[in-house]
C-alpha cells in the first residue's frame, strides 16, 4: 500500500480517509476512468456538453482547450461541478501563463533565457506567473517543469524549454520554477518532465521512438541528478517521456533483449527499478502523451493502454477513442495484466494526490473569478522586458562590431528568416514588422528583403519569383546602400521534423548570406539557440529567445549600447564545431 502520510501526501487521518472512502464508492469502471487525464474534444464551455462528458466519461483528469479567460475559467468550474470525484485540471506551462492562455496569459521566458541569466529569478518569476494565471482558470496542476538536461545540439524538441546542459544549473533553476508556483498555489502540484530525460537524442518522441544512450553513471550524474533533488524535496508528479534508456534497462534487467527496450511509459524497470526504488520517488507517475510515435509506434493500443498502468504509470495521458481505450484497460485488467494491487496503487496516489491538494474543498476547487483580473497584468509584463534584458545574450561578436552607433550605420537591410508557413495564403506573423518598428524606434533607417512568399502574395503565384529571389546586388552598389544587415531568425517547428534548422525562403535566395564580408551584419535569433551552426559566418550573433516585443526591444537596445549584455551563452550553441565561433 501507498503511504499517504509520508512525502510527498502528507496526509492527515481524516484526508486518508477521505481518499479510503472515495476509492470504495467507485465501480470497476469508475476506478479504470480514473486513471485517464482527458483533453476536451472541442473547445468552448457548452454545459451540456461538458455534463455529458464528465458524467459518461469520468476522468480522474482533464486538459483544458482553448478559450478566453472567461470560457476557460467556466469550462473548468463546469468539469468539477459535473465530477462526483474532483478532477484533476492540468495546463502546460513552459514559459509562463501563456501555456494555459496563449492570446491573454504572459510569456516570461523561455527555460533557456532563464538559464542564460544569473540566478534563478527567471526561472522562479516563470513558475510564479504560470502559477498565479493557471490558478485563476481553475488550473491545479502543472505539467512542469521540463527537468531535462540538453546534452545535444542537435535537439530542437526541448531547446528552449531545458534550462541548459549543467545539471547543476537546471536543478538549480527547476528548484526556482517550483518555488514560484508554490508561493504563487500552495494547492498545485508540480510535474518534474520528461524522465528518464530528453536532451540526449536528437530524435523528437512525438514523431519517432528516442532513447537516452546515457551510461548508468553518466544519467545518474546529470537527470539523475535532478531527479533525486527535487524527489528528495518533495516533487508530486514525475512524466515520463515516451523515450527508453537501454543503459538503466539492461542494469536492471540483466539479458533483456534489444527488442524488449521500452520507452519509459512501458518500462517497469525504469518506473519501479529506477524511478520509485533507487531514486525513492513514492508521488504520482503520469505518462507523456499516449499519441506519440515513441509509444505508439511501439506497441498496438490494445496492449500498450494496459502495459503503461502494468509498468507503473498511475495515469495514462489523453484518449484515442476513450470508451476503446477504457474497453482496453478492462481488458487488461481482467485477464491479470494490471492486478488489483496495482490498480489500487494508481488510485491511492490520484486520490492522495488531490487530497494532498485540498480539491474535496469548493473552494480549492473553484477560484474567486476575481483571480482573472491578474491574467496579463501589468506587473507580470515588467517580468517579462526585465528577463529579457537579463537573458538576451550576446553569443560572440568577433569582429567588435558592437555597440553599433546609428549615426554611423544607419542604412539598414532587415533579413527576416522564419518558419516555413504551413499554407501559401499566409501573409506574414506580424514579427518582422515589429523588428523593423524597434529597429527603426532606435534610428535605423530600415529595408525589408523581400522573402519569396512576399513575392508570391503581392506578385501572383509565379515560377519567375523564384528566379526573382535569386538577384543579388552587384557588389560596390550594395555596399554604397546599406551600412549594416541585420539577420532575424524566427524558426520553430512541433512535431513535424526531427530536427529544425534554418530554412530560407528559397533556394538560391537573395536572403543566404553572402553579405557578410560585404557589410557588417549581426545576426539574431529569436527562438533556438543552435543557428549558428547554419551561419557560422556571421561573425555577430545574438540569442534573443523570443519573438515578443521585450525580447526584440532588449536585443535591438543592446545591440546599439543602450544596456549591456547580461546573458551567458552555453556552450551548446556553438553546435561542437570551431568555425561556429569565429
Amino acid at each position: 500500500m501507498v503511504d499517504l502520510r509520508a512525502k510527498p501526501f502528507y496526509l492527515n487521518e481524516r484526508e486518508i480517509q477521505w481518499v479510503e472512502d472515495a476509492v470504495a464508492s467507485m465501480s470497476l469502471d469508475e476506478k479504470l476512468s480514473q486513471l485517464f487525464v482527458l483533453l476536451k474534444p472541442v473547445p468552448g464551455a457548452d454545459e451540456e456538453q461538458i455534463r455529458s462528458l464528465m458524467e459518461t466519461a469520468r476522468p480522474g483528469g482533464m486538459r483544458w482547450q482553448g478559450g478566453d479567460r472567461e470560457t476557460v475559467a467556466r469550462q473548468n468550474r463546469l468539469f468539477q461541478q459535473y465530477s462526483r470525484i474532483p478532477v484533476f485540471i492540468a495546463g502546460n506551462c513552459d514559459d509562463g501563463g501563456n501555456g494555459v492562455l496563449p492570446g491573454e496569459g504572459t510569456f516570461v521566458a523561455t527555460a533557456a533565457e532563464a538559464g542564460a541569466s544569473e540566478g534563478t529569478e527567471t526561472a522562479y518569476r516563470i513558475g510564479y506567473v504560470a502559477g498565479r494565471e493557471a490558478s485563476a482558470v481553475g488550473v491545479n496542476w502543472m505539467f512542469n517543469p521540463v527537468a531535462d538536461v540538453y546534452r545535444n545540439w542537435r535537439n530542437t524538441i526541448v531547446n528552449t524549454r531545458s534550462f541548459g546542459s549543467d545539471p547543476k544549473r537546471v536543478t538549480d533553476c527547476v528548484r526556482a520554477y517550483i518555488r514560484g508556483i508554490k508561493d504563487a498555489n500552495p494547492n498545485m502540484a508540480c510535474t518534474c518532465k520528461h524522465f528518464p530525460g530528453d536532451g540526449w537524442d536528437e530524435l523528437d518522441p512525438h514523431i519517432s521512438p528516442a532513447h537516452n544512450e546515457a551510461s548508468v553513471e553518466e544519467w545518474m550524474q546529470s537527470y539523475g541528478l535532478v531527479y533525486r533533488t527535487m524527489i528528495d524535496e518533495g516533487l508530486e508528479a514525475v512524466m515520463t517521456g515516451q523515450i527508453s534508456l537501454p543503459a538503466w534497462s539492461r542494469k536492471v534487467r540483466p539479458g533483456i533483449r534489444n527488442e524488449e527496450i521500452m520507452p519509459a511509459s512501458l518500462a517497469p524497470e525504469l518506473l519501479e527499478g529506477l524511478l520509485r526504488e533507487e531514486l525513492g520517488f513514492n508521488g504520482l507517475i503520469i505518462s507523456d502523451a499516449s499519441h506519440m510515435i515513441g509509444m505508439a509506434g511501439v506497441m498496438q493500443r490494445r496492449d500498450a493502454v494496459p502495459a503503461c498502468i502494468a509498468a507503473g504509470c498511475d495515469m495514462f495521458l489523453f484518449a484515442n477513442d476513450f470508451q476503446e481505450d477504457l474497453g482496453y484497460l478492462r481488458a487488461g485488467y481482467e485477464n491479470g495484466i494490471v492486478t488489483e494491487e496495482r490498480l489500487s496503487d494508481a488510485l491511492h496516489r490520484i486520490l492522495g494526490l488531490k487530497a494532498h491538494l485540498k480539491l474535496y474543498d469548493d473552494a480549492v476547487r473553484c477560484p474567486d473569478p476575481k483571480l482573472l483580473d491578474e491574467v496579463g497584468c501589468e506587473r507580470f509584463r515588467r517580468f517579462t522586458a526585465e528577463a529579457a534584458d537579463a537573458g538576451v545574450t550576446l553569443v560572440k561578436d568577433t569582429r567588435s562590431l558592437l555597440p553599433i552607433d546609428v549615426e554611423q550605420r544607419k542604412r539598414a537591410l532587415l533579413i527576416y528568416v522564419r518558419s516555413t508557413p504551413n499554407s501559401k495564403g499566409d501573409r506574414g506573423d506580424g514579427v518582422r514588422e515589429r523588428i523593423t518598428e524597434e529597429l527603426e524606434r532606435v534610428g535605423f533607417t530600415v529595408t525589408q528583403c523581400p522573402s519569396f512568399y512576399d513575392r508570391e502574395n503581392t506578385e501572383g503565384v509565379n515560377p519567375m519569383n523564384f528566379v526573382r529571389m535569386m538577384r543579388m546586388d552587384r557588389r560596390e552598389d550594395f555596399r554604397k546602400k546599406y551600412d549594416v544587415v541585420f539577420v532575424f531568425i524566427n524558426v520553430k517547428g512541433y512535431a513535424q521534423k526531427n530536427v529544425e534548422r534554418l530554412s530560407w525562403s528559397s533556394g538560391h535566395s537573395m536572403e543566404l548570406p553572402w553579405y557578410t564580408e560585404e557589410v557588417p551584419t549581426v545576426g539574431v535569433s529569436l527562438n533556438y539557440t543552435n543557428h549558428l551552426v547554419d551561419v557560422a559566418n556571421i561573425h555577430t550573433f545574438i540569442n534573443a529567445y523570443g519573438p515578443n516585443c521585450e525580447n526584440i526591444r532588449a536585443a535591438v537596445e543592446k545591440i546599439v549600447g543602450r544596456s549591456g549584455f547580461y546573458g551567458t551563452a552555453d556552450d551548446t550553441v556553438f553546435c561542437g564545431r570551431w568555425d561556429t565561433r569565429l
